[in-house]
C-alpha cells in the first residue's frame, strides 16, 4: 500500500491550483465543478478521453474536501483480472485463494485501507458484471465483506470517485454495464474537456512540463520557436495532456539546442498540426469534395452519406475532417448551423458532436470565425 501513502503525501504539497494547469475558461469552470463536488459527500463520476486528466480531477476533489488529510487510493479497474481486482478492493482472508494462502495472513482492501479518505476507481467501465454487482452492494450498504470471509460485513466510511473514457450509458443496452450501478455512480458527473477544446492551455502546459523535465535532465532547452508553438496549437492532440507531456519529455531528451524548432517535432504534428507547414501541391478534386457537394447541393443527410462510408472504412478520418472543415467555413464556425447544413434534424445535434469527438473529427470552431 506504499503508493497510497505516497499519493496522500503528494496532495499535502500540491493544492488543486497546482494539480490543474491551465488558464482557459474550460479549466476555470472545471475548478468550480471540483470545488462544488468537494463540498459534498456524493459519489462522483468523471468522464473524458484517455489522457485528459481524469485522475488529476479526482485528486483535486479529494484535496479540496474535508478528507484531504486522509488517504487517496487509486485503483485501475482495467489493469487487474476479476479475482485480483476483488481482492484489491475488498481485501482477502488467509486461504481464500492461492496467493492469499501463500501470504499466510489477512489483507485489507483499498476500500478499508482508505477509510475516511477517498478511493478512485479508474476505468470503471472495464469491470465485469459480477464486480459491478459487488460494487453496487457496497455503495448501497457501505458494508465490506472480505473475499472468503463469512459472517456479517463491516461498515466503513470512504468516498468513492469513479472515472471512465467509455460511454457507460451506451454500454447499458448491450448488457455490459449495469443500469442500476450507472445511476448510483452518476450522482455528480464531471466531464473533463479534451485538450483540443482548450487550446489556450497548450502554452501553459508546455511551459509547466518543460520546467519539470529540464530540471530533471539538466537540459539546455529554454523554450521553443513561435513556429513550433503554432504547430502545437494546430495539432488535435488525440492523446490529450498525457500526449503533450510525453512529447515535451522526448524533446528534452533528444534536442541539444536551447530552442525547440519545427523540425524537432514529430512528423504528425508538423504536417497535421499546421496547414501552412504542409508541402504545397496542385489542388485536385477529392472524395471529400464529392461528398460535400452531395450534402450541400443534393441535400443528402450526413447520416445517409458520410457516416455509413466512414463506418465501413470506405473513407478515413481525414476525409471527414475535410468535410467538416469546409462546412465550418460556410457556417462561420457554428456547429448548429453546420448540422443544418448537413441536413440533420435538430435532435441529432448532440449525436453529431459525440460522433465527431469520439472519432477525433471535431475541429476548433474559433479558427473559422
Amino acid at each position: 500500500m506504499r503508493e497510497i501513502v505516497e499519493s496522500a503525501a503528494r496532495l499535502e504539497i500540491e493544492p488543486m491550483s497546482q494539480l490543474l494547469i491551465g488558464c482557459s475558461p474550460q479549466i476555470a469552470a472545471l475548478k468550480q465543478e471540483i470545488e462544488g463536488a468537494a463540498r459534498s459527500e456524493a459519489v462522483v463520476l468523471i468522464t473524458g478521453e484517455s489522457g485528459a486528466g481524469k485522475e488529476t480531477v479526482a485528486h483535486g476533489i479529494h484535496a479540496c474536501s474535508p478528507r484531504a488529510s486522509m488517504l487517496f487510493a487509486p485503483v485501475n479497474c482495467a489493469g487487474l483480472p476479476e479475482s485480483l481486482l476483488e481482492s484489491e478492493l475488498f481485501g482477502h482472508v488467509e486461504g481464500s485463494f492461492t496467493s492469499a494462502y501463500r501470504a499466510k495472513r489477512d489483507r485489507p482492501g483499498r476500500l478499508e485501507w482508505a477509510r475516511h479518505g477517498t478511493v478512485f476507481l479508474d476505468e470503471i467501465g472495464a469491470m465485469t458484471l459480477r464486480m459491478q454487482g459487488l460494487l453496487l452492494r457496497f455503495l448501497e450498504t457501505n458494508e465490506l465483506p472480505a473475499v472468503g470471509a463469512g459472517g456479517a460485513g463491516r461498515r466503513i466510511n470512504v468516498r468513492v470517485i469513479a472515472a471512465t473514457n467509455r460511454s457507460l450509458r451506451d454500454m447499458i443496452p448491450h448488457g455490459t454495464f449495469r443500469e442500476d450501478l450507472f445511476h448510483r455512480l452518476n450522482v455528480v458527473q464531471i466531464i473533463v474537456p479534451p485538450l483540443r477544446e482548450r487550446r489556450d492551455d497548450i502554452p501553459v502546459l508546455f511551459d509547466h512540463f518543460l520546467r519539470q523535465f529540464v530540471m530533471a535532465n539538466r537540459s539546455p532547452i529554454t523554450g521553443l520557436s513561435p513556429e513550433a508553438m503554432q504547430a502545437l496549437m494546430g495539432y488535435p492532440w488525440p492523446g490529450n495532456v498525457r500526449e503533450l507531456e510525453n512529447l515535451v519529455e522526448r524533446m528534452v531528451v533528444s534536442v541539444t539546442r536551447s530552442t525547440i524548432d519545427v523540425a524537432d517535432l514529430p512528423s504528425e504534428i508538423r504536417l497535421q498540426g499546421n496547414v501552412a507547414l504542409r508541402p504545397k501541391r496542385e489542388r485536385r478534386r477529392t472524395i471529400a469534395d464529392d461528398l460535400y457537394q452531395r450534402l450541400v447541393e443534393q441535400r443528402e443527410s450526413f447520416w445517409a452519406t458520410v457516416y455509413p462510408m466512414y463506418m465501413e472504412r470506405e473513407i478515413t478520418r481525414v476525409h471527414v475532417r475535410d468535410i467538416v472543415g469546409r462546412g465550418l467555413e460556410e457556417a462561420r464556425g457554428n456547429y448548429r448551423i453546420l448540422a443544418r447544413l448537413f441536413n440533420m434534424e435538430s435532435r441529432d445535434y448532440k449525436r453529431f458532436l459525440n460522433f465527431l469527438r469520439k472519432h477525433d473529427c471535431q475541429l476548433p470552431f474559433k479558427e473559422y470565425r
